[in-house]
């Protein structure tokens, strides 16, 4: 959670009421949008917090655009970006998020929010506590937390790194493959034992020989409905993993 402010909760004014509340729901990838659902509800379940801080549910929006992408930076998050603007046209009175790792994961983004909220005079508010960036001791423990929420994403990718580095070392990481390649169960590289994907790759450079265009061969694909996507699937019968 965002760090506990020191004294009581200064409450909402009629001014912060006038405006809207925003609540702002994140999850950094696909995997925990699909495997973490508890931590998503909890997180849409926010919009109770600023029924409970005095916002009728009809001047509540919920900003949850951002599903499935990482805090890491704003510059692919449309949700962060609207909540930016919004404070930035007035429309805000209170921003609610389960912490500060939702909102950003780097400290530019996250004190070009806190400096926004303090101009325009908008509440930040957690599960537990409400925030005035625009109090100098409530804007130092906000500070700290951002600081706190960047440490923690720095420490994640070295773990991971280091993780990724062991299994090069024993021979043991897979890296993603090109299309029509696949891992056997040994974890030899082979070509995809799926014959209708080995018949599209086919078909894909036998019309690039004809077309001498990518551009055309995408056009003769799309027209006879001849997608290239294909889902990572483990068959168990042999074992095979693939992704194109």
């Amino acid at each position: 959670m965002l760090t506990a402010a020191i004294g009581p909760d200064a409450p909402p004014t009629a001014l912060h009421r006038a405006k809207r509340a925003f609540v702002y729901v994140r999850q950094s990838s696909v995997t925990q949008v699909k495997h973490h659902q508890e931590s998503t509800q909890l997180q849409y379940r926010l919009v109770d917090r600023a029924v409970d801080l005095g916002w009728p549910r009809e001047r509540i929006h919920v900003i949850d655009e951002d599903l499935g992408l990482s805090g890491a930076s704003s510059a692919e998050r449309r949700g962060f970006q609207t909540l930016i603007a919004e404070i930035g046209l007035g429309h805000a009175g209170l921003v609610v998020s389960l912490d500060a790792s939702r909102l950003a994961r780097n400290n530019r983004d996250w004190h070009q929010l806190l400096e926004l909220c303090s101009l325009f005079g908008v509440l930040l508010a957690d599960g537990e506590r409400l925030y005035d960036p625009g109090a100098y001791h409530d804007r130092l423990l906000l500070g700290l937390s951002g600081i706190m929420s960047e440490a923690e994403l720095h420490q994640i990718r070295v773990r991971l790194h280091q993780g990724e580095r062991q299994k090069a070392a024993r021979g043991e990481l897979r890296l993603p493959l090109p299309a029509g390649l696949a891992y056997d169960g040994t974890g030899a590289i082979v070509l995809n034992p799926d014959e209708e994907v080995q018949a599209r790759l086919h078909l894909v450079f036998a019309k690039f020989r004809e077309l001498q265009s990518a551009r055309a061969v995408m056009r003769y694909l799309h027209a006879h409905h001849l997608p290239l996507l294909c889902t990572a699937v483990t068959k168990p019968s042999t074992g095979v993993s693939a992704s194109c």
